[in-house]
């Protein structure tokens, strides 16, 4: 197996192929525009649907990275700035979700498409090459996963019991 191949096979367990832990698809499946604005009562903690928006943040921005469009970071923002997300219509959640499954897909295909050297290619402006920036990405959404897994588990929205394979 070449690192490229050890990417792909966690970008996949990240999203929506069980591993070790629960898939974010797996993490956001049946879940209402509610239960993805729902905060545990007295802690701050993001919502669901602020912890996606931070998720698509990120793999946007990797994406336009890897197709030349963004070279370096954008001014003026700030991590706790990648969080913001307002309530809205069902219809939005449902959207958002969507975007981060499309992102995560595109992302997918041109590792998919990398010959052994684009792993170890640099990003433009950074000291990172392209293969590490996306293995850490597949780990933050794991990170992240797991948040979603437990704010669901508190809000009594996640199963007492998973049966997979």
């Amino acid at each position: 197996m070449n690192a490229n191949d050890l990417l792909l096979r966690n970008w996949d367990a990240c999203h929506d192929k069980e591993d070790w832990y629960p898939p974010l698809a797996d993490a956001l499946n049946g879940l209402t525009a509610e239960q993805a604005d729902w905060h545990p009562a007295g802690e701050h903690a993001n919502t669901i649907r602020e912890t996606v928006h931070h998720l698509i943040f990120y793999k946007e921005r990797l994406l336009r990275r890897l197709t030349g469009e963004e070279t370096a970071y954008l001014p003026g923002v700030t991590n706790d700035d990648t969080f913001a997300a307002r309530p809205g219509e069902p219809e939005d959640w449902h959207a958002a979700a969507a975007r981060l499954a499309e992102v995560h897909q595109a992302i997918r295909d041109r590792i998919a498409a990398w010959n052994e050297h684009d792993f170890e290619r640099q990003l433009p402006g950074q000291r990172l090459p392209f293969g590490i920036w996306a293995n850490s990405l597949a780990l933050h959404d794991a990170y992240h996963t797991g948040q979603i897994i437990l704010i669901r588990k508190l809000q009594g929205s996640w199963p007492s019991h998973r049966s997979f394979d």
